[in-house]
């Protein structure tokens, strides 16, 4: 899993895509640098907020209730933000997710953040596939206008997110995700490359230089891929992206099948990230309900424990659903999986919040 310590040090020179970033940005993003030497940051989305059998109690957690700590990544959504919704679209107030995301950068916790804007064609949700949506936002489209009154939103709501000393909380921003999939707006078969790679860039130019955006880092990231042509086709170039990853989930009990697709996407990321000098991650992955109670160190560790990768986000414990189907994608308390996740938790090749602190990740360069 480990780099070279050559290319390790070159990296170490590297700078954030923005150059205004904030000293805590520059801190994490050479942080995040370093974490591919040291073992993988675990994160779960949406940790703090729910869990599988809860809701909004204070210092919950499903991971921690499991491994004794809080994860060292955090995951969040602020789809809704850009209608003036009280609640995110998990159900979740924009006013709570507020104060989570200030206790887990208090802690040391690394925060990502993820948007599934409703579609500015139609009105409805993201999944909601329009032809022309795309275009209708770039420059000159008919809904440009509309769209930059949604970055203005997103905007005022990340410059919200400040520490006790008033500063700027880094956040890994990953607009546009799972972009080669289908089922989203802004998804392969419903705009061509080129209109993909400049909502890209005008998303990333409008919120740096227009609304004044300094504590963002830009991750780019697919679903599944099959070679590094078909995960390069959107890719909006060096200058607007600082991580890249893809998200993967195990959809049925094929768990060779899942390694062996994990790996190669893992060994392909790893290229494409050598080359472009970014940082790697596993952006989204899961396997909901987690049938296999070995899973965690049969399938998950094996395929990415040879892995230069950054971090890893699990998805949500959304618990038990209106219609009595369940969904979580990590273990809490008394779950069947829960002692392999311990087991593979020991294994030493992740890191979780017990690991960090907040001069570890924000502190590596001294204020002037």
């Amino acid at each position: 899993m480990f780099t070279s310590f050559s290319f390790f040090s070159h990296q170490l020179f590297a700078q954030p895509i923005d150059e205004k970033a904030t000293i805590e940005t520059k801190s994490l993003y050479t942080f995040l640098q370093q974490s591919l030497q040291k073992g993988i940051l675990f994160g779960h989305q949406d940790d703090l907020a729910y869990g599988f059998n809860w809701q909004y109690k204070k210092g919950e957690s499903d991971i921690k209730s499991v491994v004794g700590s809080y994860p060292a990544v955090y995951g969040f959504e602020i789809s809704g933000i850009e209608l003036d919704a009280e609640n995110d679209i998990d159900g979740v107030p924009f006013v709570k997710n507020l104060k989570f995301i200030q206790q887990a950068y208090e802690r040391g916790g690394i925060i990502t953040i993820s948007w599934h804007l409703h579609n500015p064609l139609t009105g409805k949700s993201a999944w909601e596939a329009a032809p022309g949506t795309v275009a209708s936002i770039l420059p000159g489209g008919n809904n440009n206008s509309l769209y930059n009154g949604w970055l203005d939103k997103v905007a005022r709501y990340f410059n919200t997110l400040k520490g006790k000393g008033g500063e700027y909380i880094p956040i890994i921003f990953r607009p546009f995700h799972e972009l080669n999939g289908n089922w989203f707006w802004w998804g392969r078969a419903h705009c061509s490359p080129d209109e993909m790679k400049q909502l890209y860039q005008y998303t990333v130019h409008y919120l740096m230089d227009v609304a004044n955006v300094h504590h963002l880092l830009y991750a780019y990231n697919t679903d599944k891929f099959h070679g590094l042509e078909e995960y390069a086709e959107r890719y909006p170039g060096n200058t607007f992206v600082d991580i890249v990853g893809f998200d993967i989930y195990q959809q049925n009990n094929k768990d060779d099948e899942f390694i062996k697709n994990c790996r190669t996407m893992l060994t392909d990321l790893d290229a494409f990230a050598l080359e472009n000098q970014k940082i790697p991650a596993l952006t989204e992955f899961g396997y909901n309900t987690i049938p296999n109670e070995h899973w965690w160190t049969n399938t998950f560790l094996p395929a990415v424990k040879d892995a230069r990768i950054a971090y890893v986000l699990a998805w949500r414990n959304a618990g038990v659903k209106h219609d009595g189907s369940k969904e979580y994608y990590v273990p809490f308390k008394g779950e069947n999986s829960a002692p392999d996740f311990l087991q593979m938790a020991k294994s030493g090749l992740f890191l979780f919040q017990n690991q960090l602190n907040y001069s570890k990740v924000y502190q590596l360069f001294s204020h002037k």
